[in-house]
């Protein structure tokens, strides 16, 4: 299959440059200068990645983000000079998947870009075609994820994930009472070491818990072990 990866930034000279390393990893690349062109892309257009910078005239990524988020759960790649922790846990909690800061080297990139396709992939999110579920139906109480259908459900209702927050919630509900801590679900989920990872690995969990959770500050199913990790419960 043919991944279409869509660049968005204001400078002409990084969409070439980024558009040479993806053509030449196979990729298929849409380009847009700004936030309302991607939104629009994203609207009309198969794409099945997004590269976004932050700070771009008219609409900045942010806000094009979050304006991404109530069509699709494309992965988005944040791209930005700002390398403050603060900045990258803005671009996370507004929908990004991952968030690279300038400078960057293009074999980091090209990395980054693969493993979120790969995510995306085990998601459902890519018609993969001839792949086969890894597992079946997994429940507690009235939390079900059924992987066959890529579908979670919280008492009868649907709910939508992203790609990391499915696979996140799927480690952990197939390991039912069983804590795994930051670096371990983010080696497990974004298949690569972790490093100072405890942030972004919260965001993603709070994320989850906003939408699985009828109280997400007393959650029933996602639960945090101080100092330890995070699980899901076992219920009846």
């Amino acid at each position: 299959m043919e991944y279409t990866i869509l660049i968005c930034d204001d400078d002409a000279d990084i969409r070439a440059a980024l558009a040479i390393y993806l053509r030449q990893e196979g990729y298929k690349v849409a380009e847009a200068a700004n936030g309302h062109e991607a939104v629009k892309c994203v609207a009309q257009d198969p794409v099945h990645l997004i590269l976004l910078d932050v700070m771009m005239p008219e609409l900045d990524g942010i806000a094009a983000a979050v304006q991404i988020r109530d069509i699709s759960n494309v992965p988005i790649l944040f791209l930005s000079a700002k390398s403050e922790e603060t900045d990258q846990i803005l671009g996370l909690n507004m929908g990004g998947d991952d968030y690279i800061t300038k400078p960057f080297q293009p074999v980091e990139l090209m990395a980054r870009v693969r493993a979120a396709l790969r995510r995306y992939a085990r998601l459902g999110g890519l018609n993969e075609g001839g792949t086969t579920p890894e597992q079946g139906v997994y429940q507690t109480g009235g939390l079900v994820l059924d992987d066959n259908k890529k579908r979670v459900r919280i008492e009868g209702e649907d709910v939508t994930l992203t790609a990391l927050e499915y696979n996140i919630l799927k480690l952990l509900i197939s390991n039912l009472d069983r804590v795994f801590s930051s670096a371990q679900i983010y080696e497990a989920v974004w298949d690569e070491p972790a490093f100072h990872v405890s942030k972004i690995v919260s965001v993603h969990i709070r994320h989850i818990r906003q939408k699985i959770e009828i109280n997400p500050k007393e959650p029933r199913y996602l639960k945090v072990v101080y100092g330890l990790g995070y699980k899901v419960v076992k219920h009846a």
